[in-house]
């Protein structure tokens, strides 16, 4: 084993890679795999099944993998899954899935998780998402890549995040949010589209124009959904960017926010 200091309790069930780093009075659970290169800070708790990967970060007071706060849950075996290089800072918490949501909460790659940010049982959070402290992700929630929390932000059950959308700090989801676009308040509405994202991610000007093409149907038009949905894919053959907004909004289920 690696480092792990000896006020550190660890699990003869748990399975920890070769250089994993374990810090003071930290306790690592049965059912819990570690992968190379993960690093886990003073006073945090992993409980399992818990299986994660590669060059994570878990900073001091995290709880990763506890039981599902859900009254509905009665004490069946479920799961939390993590990929690789994400960074859990001081006191987050993220819980494992329940029976009725799947049985298992998954975490993609290269995500930032700050203090005392929450991600509840059965979400589904992709990869190179950015929560800011204080934000937090009720039951069932999904998040596509690269999508950004501001502080005290939230996100109602079952509620669905498209790639690069932006919540403001504070805001409130309490519909599903299409990508790109940028929502503010509580509840949360549409004010555009996450325009400096995409430009930090490389978007050329045609993509961006295309972006906002999609936005401007959805949200400027005056279109009915189904009719905004009909001039989204007309315009597709022309408009590539459209695509991403056509591929989520089949997934809908809180309805879309407008």
């Amino acid at each position: 084993m690696g480092r792990i200091h000896a006020t550190a309790i660890v699990d003869p069930g748990a399975t920890l890679a070769e250089d994993v780093e374990v810090g003071p009075y930290s306790i690592i659970g049965a059912e819990v795999t570690l992968g190379a290169g993960c690093v886990v800070g003073p006073h945090a708790v992993i409980k399992g099944p818990t299986r994660m990967g590669r060059e994570n970060r878990i900073w001091q007071f995290a709880s990763i993998g506890e039981d599902p706060q859900d009254k509905k849950y009665a004490g069946e075996k479920s799961l939390l899954e993590i990929g690789d290089r994400n960074v859990f800072r001081e006191c987050c918490t993220v819980n494992r899935g329940t029976a009725a949501g799947g049985g298992a909460t998954r975490i993609g790659s290269d995500n930032l998780f700050m203090a005392y940010t929450h991600v509840a049982h059965d979400c589904r959070v992709g990869s190179h998402c950015i929560l800011a402290n204080y934000s937090g992700l009720a039951g069932h929630v999904e998040l596509d890549d690269w999508v950004i929390l501001g502080g005290y932000s939230g996100v109602h059950q079952f509620c669905k995040i498209g790639a690069h959308a932006f919540l403001a700090n504070n805001a409130t989801a309490t519909r599903d949010v299409p990508p790109f676009v940028m929502v503010a308040g509580a509840p949360a509405e549409p004010k555009g589209i996450n325009l400096e994202g995409l430009k930090r991610r490389g978007f050329t000007a045609e993509q961006v124009a295309g972006v906002k093409t999609g936005y401007k149907i959805l949200y400027r038009s005056g279109l009915k959904l189904a009719e905004a949905t009909a001039e989204l894919e007309r315009q597709l053959p022309e408009v590539p960017e459209l695509k991403a907004y056509l591929d989520f909004l089949p997934r809908i289920t809180r309805s879309l926010i407008r």
